[in-house]
């Protein structure tokens, strides 16, 4: 099985704000992505290092209702009201190439498989069925791509790294103990503290935190 930081996701009350503020922070505007059609969100994305994106993901105004819960919890009044005050860490995202087998050994529940498709090429990933994050976040949710180049490839690179995924957690043991269960613990650093991520970046305007 082989693991890697897919990519990472920064929620945002909308996405002229969050890459308004991206450009404030980052020193690059983040370019305009998709639509997600099955969620009724958008996102901007950007080359991150590694075959890995930065991912900059709102709630679309003009899309219908889902019909379900949205991803990374964008539906949940606590995520709405951090993301008034700033675009925020959300989640990260991890690929493998053995799904099932992830699901598998997991020792917490990842959520249902979904599929999704978009133009010729097709993931499934991790989403639980009420919206949630594992552990808030602490834990990734887990991507595998149909045959082909990593998605990163067509984006620009406009110098931004990703140094770190940081996460803080009261008992950083267990936590430890969760990520190695699902072999992702090389993939991040763990830290004593409240629970809490963040992304550490190397950007044009040198090392920023991302919380």
């Amino acid at each position: 099985m082989h693991n890697k930081i897919d990519h990472f996701a920064i929620g945002t009350q909308s996405l002229d704000e969050g890459v308004a503020v991206l450009q404030e922070t980052l020193g690059v505007t983040v370019p305009r992505g998709g639509k997600h059609d099955a969620m009724s969100t958008h996102n901007c994305v950007m080359q991150s290092g590694n075959e890995s994106f930065l991912e900059l993901i709102a709630i679309d105004p003009e899309a219908p209702d889902p019909g379900r819960t949205r991803w990374f919890t964008l539906d949940d009044p606590a995520t709405r009201a951090r993301l008034a005050a700033r675009p925020r860490a959300l989640c990260w995202v991890v690929g493998t190439d053995d799904l099932d087998a992830v699901i598998a050994a997991s020792p917490v529940d990842l959520g249902e498989v979904v599929p999704f498709a978009r133009g010729e090429r097709s993931w499934r990933l991790t989403v639980p069925a009420d919206g949630s994050l594992p552990m808030g976040g602490l834990l990734p949710a887990f991507i595998e791509w149909s045959p082909g180049p990593h998605p990163s490839a067509g984006q620009q690179d406009l110098g931004v790294r990703l140094k770190t995924v940081r996460l803080s957690h009261p008992d950083p043991e267990a936590l430890t103990d969760m990520l190695k269960a699902l072999r992702v613990d090389h993939l991040a650093e763990v830290r004593q503290g409240e629970a809490a991520l963040s992304f550490a970046l190397e950007t044009p305007q040198g090392t920023v935190v991302l919380d």
